[in-house]
């Protein structure tokens, strides 16, 4: 079998098309040299179901491709892969080109909005890495968002770039966090897929024995995440309902809402709502990595039109 040398599913501009070049890695991170092995096709990985390996590359990419000191995550907190949450980024580039002209907006002026940052801050750092844009990370966990903070601290150029705020009622997602002198220019999710602690575990154990290629029957501690962070009552798509209409009492201050859907069988129940709230344009962005399949569902309550008229502004502070 021949060892695929790039991974062509990855949007273009994605600088993680290649084998990751550990030679490159290890001097920004040394203590990835203990999680390195040489894999059966003579190639250097390492174990993706071991959520230190997981974390330890994460952090020496993020040194090395986007302009991170230092960067740690709590133990038991979802630890997301690079390259999927850069592709996302990505898309959502060539989202604002469309209403831009066909060019891409870049700076600070330009405010997304991540709804579930977590205590990762991925988004928030590879968005302003890469086009400088600036973001606000909310999320209802305090620990969390806690140690957002002390991402932000350790890197100080993400001071000015990355607020954070608490969601202080968890039932709601947009609500007490978007305020009316707000013009957001996107907002970004990746939303709790499964509905139960029980159907989350199972799909934890799951992704585990696919990575390892034999059954497992014990959920590996750190790499599912927070309970909130997985699961929701409804799952995806009674999170993804909600935010939907939720959407609708902010119609003119977000150029495009977005999200992560993974069930491709969602997405009929989703349209319908979105033409319940009127929502002006809907698309389905459609993306891959390695064999996993995902989607970006985005809307906007603004015409074409309205869109091209959107003047990104500089953003005030917010606290």
């Amino acid at each position: 079998m021949t060892a695929i040398t790039e991974k062509s599913n990855l949007h273009p501009r994605n600088l993680h098309r290649s084998r990751y070049d550990f030679k490159q890695l290890f001097p920004v991170c040394p203590e990835l040299k203990n999680y390195v092995f040489t894999n059966e096709y003579q190639i250097e990985s390492i174990d993706f179901s071991n959520p230190s390996a997981v974390k330890c590359l994460n952090k020496a990419l993020l040194i090395s491709h986007y302009n991170i000191k230092d960067w740690d995550i709590p133990k038991n907190y979802l630890c997301p892969p690079i390259p999927g949450r850069a592709d996302y980024i990505h898309y959502i580039a060539d989202l604002l080109a469309e209403s831009n002209n066909g060019e891409i907006p870049t700076g600070m002026e330009i405010e997304g909005l991540d709804i579930g940052t977590g205590a990762n801050c991925i988004y928030p750092i590879i968005g302003n890495s890469v086009y400088e844009w600036s973001f606000v990370g909310t999320d209802i966990d305090e620990k969390a968002l806690k140690n957002c903070a002390k991402i932000i601290e350790a890197n100080p150029h993400l001071i000015d770039a990355i607020s954070l705020q608490l969601q202080l009622e968890p039932r709601y997602i947009f609500k007490n966090i978007i305020t009316p002198e707000d013009r957001f220019a996107f907002t970004i999710c990746n939303p709790p897929f499964h509905k139960s602690a029980e159907e989350a575990n199972e799909g934890s154990l799951r992704k585990v024995s696919n990575l390892k290629g034999q059954k497992q029957t014990k959920a590996v501690l750190n790499f599912g995440g927070q309970n909130h962070e997985l699961w929701c009552e409804g799952g995806e798509l009674g999170f993804v309902t909600q935010m939907i209409f939720e959407s609708a009492r902010y119609p003119m201050q977000c150029l495009w809402f977005t999200t992560l859907v993974s069930k491709q069988s969602h997405l009929k129940s989703l349209y319908k709502t979105l033409n319940k709230v009127n929502a002006a344009q809907i698309r389905t962005i459609d993306m891959a990595q390695g064999q996993k399949t995902s989607r970006i569902l985005a809307w906007s309550f603004l015409t074409e039109n309205q869109q091209q008229d959107w003047e990104f502004e500089i953003k005030q502070p917010r606290f």
